[in-house]
């Protein structure tokens, strides 16, 4: 049977699905870079809990970072994850990012200990948690597919969202965790759709379907249907054989 897909499917590849993760990352690296060749600390402008001026630090401190190791260890699955984002869910990822950066810098905000707060690994957070449950709640193949790669790669940052080590926000990730969780849950409706054939529609009729036209009652196959022109007999071809005697003349 003729099958046509259906083409408004989401997963479709665009520019922006690397273009936006490449400038966000590389945004990030021009930050540090700055802070490196000129002498600049940027890290006052880090989230602050529970002071006015800490408060800035939700929108700057994604793009702050202490040390090249805590750059690379950020901004690799960043890129990756915001990249999943633009592709599965393009038409809801601006919004994830920015009441996911909101939610998670706020929530640090409120419950961290009086400290600098600096780094994306927040953000990173909450795009994890984000493509793991909405993947879940789902139920598409495809993205329950994304939601098991996510926890595959990235599963072991679980371990970070308590106060195993000093140094680390563990605050940051786990406002990430329960921000990310959280617009899964808001989001949940937007469920996407499986592409169907057009002989799974409802509105789908055998009579007029090219195909369908082709068996009767009993469902025999019709080659021919009445009206349709038939095809021009093949032209014959005639071969010609020539025989030749191969005689061998002496010497």
């Amino acid at each position: 049977m003729k099958q046509k897909p259906d083409h408004s499917s989401p997963f479709i590849f665009s520019p922006g699905v690397v273009a936006y993760p490449v400038i966000f990352v590389l945004t990030i690296w021009i930050v540090f870079w700055f802070e490196i060749k000129f002498g600049y600390d940027f890290n006052n402008f880090g989230v602050y809990p529970r002071t006015f001026e800490g408060l800035r630090g939700i929108l700057f401190s994604p793009f702050i970072h202490g040390s090249m190791k805590h750059l690379f260890n950020n901004t690799i699955p960043l890129f990756v994850l915001s990249m999943a984002l633009f592709y599965f869910y393009r038409k809801i990822s601006w919004q994830i990012l920015i009441y996911g950066l909101l939610l998670s810098g706020l929530m640090t905000w409120i419950i961290g200990r009086p400290s600098n707060h600096i780094g994306a690994s927040g953000l990173i957070y909450v795009l994890a948690a984000f493509l793991f449950f909405k993947g879940i709640f789902s139920k598409h193949y495809r993205l329950i597919a994304l939601s098991l790669i996510v926890v595959f790669l990235y599963g072991g940052m679980l371990w970070y969202v308590t106060p195993i080590d000093p140094e680390i926000s563990w605050e940051g990730h786990l406002s990430g965790l329960v921000a990310g969780l959280f617009l899964s849950i808001v989001y949940r409706k937007n469920i996407v759709k499986v592409p169907k054939y057009e002989w799974e529609r409802p509105e789908f009729k055998e009579e007029d379907d090219e195909f369908m036209r082709h068996f009767d009652e009993n469902g025999n196959f019709i080659e021919k249907l009445p009206g349709e022109e038939k095809e021009e007999p093949e032209e014959e071809l005639f071969y010609r054989y020539t025989y030749r005697s191969n005689t061998e003349g002496e010497d």
